[in-house]
């Protein structure tokens, strides 16, 4: 059974340059433009792995992270959070020590280093049941 990643994403050009990463692997690939879709396709694909922007105008990320955790059907989904401001590294690493996110990429990002991530972070979740 293949792999379902949902990436919740604003920008366009990324969830299509993650689709082309992501594709090539053979990994099932489901896109949201926002948070709000995001909530919404995270309940009706049940993804194994939630990639996630932080900032976004609709719903930004830590809401959406909020969300995930709050939700028992969803809250051990692994979520790699995503990000291309600098500035956020004090929150996350806040955010890392207080509810422990899977870990975090900050765009740009290559594939290969995408898919080492994804790679890891599964690893770890199957690891811990």
């Amino acid at each position: 059974m293949a792999l379902r990643v949902l990436y919740i994403e604003d920008e366009p050009d990324m969830l299509e340059l993650v689709r082309l990463i992501v594709s090539r692997r053979g990994i099932e690939y489901h896109a949201a433009t926002g948070g709000v879709k995001g909530i919404d396709m995270i309940n009706s694909v049940r993804p194994d792995l939630i990639l996630l922007d932080l900032m976004m105008p609709d719903l930004d990320g830590w809401e959406v992270y909020d969300y995930v955790k709050a939700t028992p059907e969803v809250s051990r989904t692994p979520i790699i959070i995503v990000t291309a401001r600098a500035q956020s590294d004090e929150r996350l690493q806040a955010v890392r020590a207080a509810a422990n996110p899977d870990d975090y990429i900050i765009k740009p990002f290559g594939p290969s280093q995408l898919l080492e991530m994804i790679d890891k972070v599964m690893t770890r979740a199957n690891e811990s049941g």
